[in-house]
């Protein structure tokens, strides 16, 4: 595979792609047109037959979610859009919504249809103002062209939108905390069942989908399930967004067939920055199990990133190469969800604070050999008895590189500090323990 699929990107380039003119100049909203024509039923046997799956980092099958939903219930029906992109490494939304939002207004109009839902939602974390006002604009220019309101070009069909603002919390990507945001309560995870397609906003049937996922209904519409399913892999068809970061010579969004591999990926690139090479990098995020460099013609789908031990997630490549510290990568990350974590059930809430106690030991030449295994339990008794994937995907890399990197872990014990950067961990070997709280002695 040696050529990038360009669909959600391929107007990226134009000075005026983000402006009502300049998406309709490329085609734009003819989907819509098409879609209103079709009954909504058949709509979503169109996406299911796509194979579209969940672009957010779970792979759910997109059109089965829309189907989940009870016809008896008597409520009003939800489109909830989760543009609350925090997860470390994942960049993908804020450049497609800066350059492009208006594929996402006409995907949000369509799915709106095929669910049956007269008001939808766009859930974005409130610090990227910039993208907050670009979407706004671009759902004023489409209600102001008559394509959000009342009779929608002449269908009958009655939708408003609502563009809100998050407060900035990394747990409201959990799909229940931001529901609970956006109804304007503290964002913590729901205990499910009941799922959001029975009872979600205001209790009632809800449907919670990814920008990308939603933004990629137009083009399905536009030119069908076959064209879709010829991209990809047979159980991860389409195209997505693959972030390159890191240490690579030109980060940036790679659109391209599930499917590909990061040495095809890392080719088109410039490969790793010059002079150095591949030491670990993660599939899908910081959430995600790392890779080293064996995994480099790893298909990226979901079925083949699962079968080597990790997650594709948000497709964010994360690239380090052999000037990393592990240790101290991994330990930024921990801190990260310690700091992220709602602090609802006890085994996130504690197990993260206490993992990065321990890797601050290990990292400045503290700890003992003994403190890998006092890892692993904690992360044992964190996997899989939380409220929600924060607790899962915090125990990812921790577990992942003691996998692949244990001796470097132990090397911070025998040479007393980070091996990679001496003069750093003499100045912090006493200092106080990140995350310390108050009154309270090293464990």
């Amino acid at each position: 595979m040696t050529t990038l699929t360009p669909v959600l990107s391929a107007n990226w380039d134009r000075a005026d792609s983000f402006t009502l003119e300049g998406y309709r100049a490329t085609g734009g909203y003819q989907a819509l047109r098409t879609a209103l024509g079709m009954a909504p039923d058949t709509l979503v046997d169109l996406v299911k037959a796509s194979g579209l799956r969940g672009r957010g980092g779970a792979g759910f099958p997109t059109g089965m979610k829309w189907g989940f939903l009870p016809k008896d219930n008597p409520n009003p029906r939800y489109l909830v859009v989760n543009a609350d992109e925090s997860e470390p490494g994942t960049c993908k939304d804020v450049p497609l919504l800066l350059a492009n939002p208006h594929v996402l207004v006409e995907g949000v109009i369509i799915a709106a249809y095929a669910i049956r839902s007269s008001q939808a939602f766009i859930y974005v974390r409130g610090e990227v103002l910039h993208v907050i006002r670009r979407l706004r604009h671009a759902v004023e220019e489409a209600r102001s062209a008559g394509l959000i309101g009342k009779d929608i070009l002449g269908s009958g069909f009655d939708l408003d939108v609502v563009v809100h603002a998050g407060a900035g919390a990394y747990i409201c990507g959990e799909e229940t905390a931001l529901l609970d945001s956006l109804e304007g309560y503290r964002g913590q995870p729901r205990l499910k069942p009941p799922f959001p397609a029975v009872a979600g906003l205001y209790a009632s049937p809800t449907v919670v989908n990814n920008v990308e996922s939603i933004a990629s209904v137009p083009a399905i519409v536009a030119n069908g399930a076959e064209w879709f399913t010829a991209m990809g892999t047979e159980k991860s068809a389409g195209f997505g967004f693959f972030s390159l970061s890191g240490h690579v010579v030109r980060p940036g969004q790679y659109e391209a067939p599930l499917g590909i591999t990061l040495r095809e990926l890392l080719d088109m690139a410039g490969g790793i920055r010059p002079g150095h090479r591949l030491k670990f990098w993660t599939p899908g995020g910081s959430s995600t199990p790392i890779f080293t460099e064996e995994h480099l013609d790893t298909p990226l789908d979901f079925e083949s990133v699962g079968a080597a031990g990790s997650m594709l997630g948000t497709r964010a490549l994360q690239i380090f190469d052999e000037t990393t510290c592990v240790v101290r990568a991994v330990g930024r990350w921990i801190e990260f969800y310690a700091h992220e974590s709602c602090g609802k059930c006890t085994p996130c809430r504690e197990g993260n604070y206490w993992m990065v106690q321990v890797l601050d030991r290990l990292e400045h030449g503290r700890g003992t050999e003994a403190d890998l295994d006092k890892l692993l339990d904690i992360c044992d008794n964190l996997l899989g008895r939380s409220f929600c994937a924060l607790g899962d995907g915090a125990t990812s890399p921790v577990m992942s590189s003691i996998k692949h990197f244990r001796q470097e872990y132990i090397d911070h014990v025998t040479q007393g500090g980070c091996p990679f950067d001496h003069s750093r961990s003499t100045v912090w070997a006493d200092r106080p323990l990140a995350g310390a709280r108050a009154g309270e002695e090293e464990r």
